[in-house]
């Protein structure tokens, strides 16, 4: 079977908007700034279709383009008035960055309250122990798949390739958090094989292009694929050889229109949550 991404996105957008328009009762217009560095085509598409989505669900955006060469410094700078500005509930940095800036250090100076992509070390840290309402996007969104087509993952072997902040570690979090057995694999794994085919549910997020192939799934099993990226014909694809893979897969998510929805709508869903932090912090 292959998941219906954009119905699920549908329904996380569609359950987060009666909070929203609570929060518009309450006189509070949750706001997104979305800053970003330079004239990158694809971030400038992630950009349409992330204030797309939040407008959906009342969520206001507000896009802050900055030229290629702006200096880390003023790029910092700006992002602290942000911080300041009580009419921006949320923040998030489109990435890549300009190579001329550390990223890691950019996006650790939005705060934590308005940290919508749980890059924030605090917010990060906060989420492993369980001490916040916040998920980092795409894990949060993989569980809604997961939760949305009634997988079980209790007592199931789960490989994860990856190991990011943003997806390898988070979802092999939430899944250990849901009784699996988590497995975590990386570019330095040997036998790579030999741990995806034992498994029930493979979750790729590599970069990879077609790095999945059909002798590493076993019959029945479940994967989801992270990895956007485009084959040897300039065609976007995933991590997975999903031509040759989806006939072995019980479930399996599609390269475009796949996990990146659910991400997106995700963010959407913490863009709320961040509006909600920040009407108890002002009042």
């Amino acid at each position: 079977m292959i998941i219906n991404c954009k119905k699920i996105a549908n329904e996380i957008i569609s359950e987060t908007k009666p909070k929203v328009d609570e929060l518009h009762k309450n006189g509070i217009v949750p706001c997104i700034a979305i800053v970003m560095a330079g004239n990158d085509y694809a971030s400038k598409i992630y950009i349409h279709n992330k204030s797309k989505a939040c407008q959906k669900a009342g969520i206001r955006t507000r896009e802050i383009i900055f030229r290629e060469n702006i200096s880390e410094y003023e790029l910092m700078k700006s992002i602290e008035k942000l911080n300041n500005d009580k009419s921006v509930t949320g923040i998030l940095v489109q990435l890549p960055l300009p190579k001329h800036m550390d990223e890691k250090k950019v996006c650790e100076i939005i705060s934590p309250a308005k940290d919508v992509d749980v890059f924030n070390p605090i917010n990060f840290g906060n989420f492993i122990i369980g001490n916040t309402d916040l998920t980092p996007c795409t894990a949060y969104g993989i569980m809604k798949v997961l939760k949305y087509e009634q997988i079980k993952i209790s007592e199931k072997h789960c490989v994860v390739v990856g190991r990011s902040n943003i997806v390898g570690k988070p979802i092999s979090h939430l899944l250990l958090k849901s009784d699996a057995t988590v497995t975590v694999c990386h570019s330095k794994t040997h036998n790579l094989e030999n741990f995806c085919k034992n498994a029930d549910v493979i979750v790729s997020a590599t970069g990879v292009p077609k790095l999945i192939k059909k002798n590493m799934v076993k019959n029945g099993a479940v994967v989801i694929d992270v990895g956007i990226n485009r084959d040897e014909n300039g065609k976007l694809c995933g991590d997975v050889d999903f031509e040759n893979v989806e006939p072995l897969c019980s479930y399996i998510t599609p390269v475009p229109k796949g996990i990146g929805l659910v991400t997106v709508a995700a963010l959407v869903h913490n863009a709320m949550k961040t509006a909600c932090f920040n009407l108890f912090k002002n009042k």
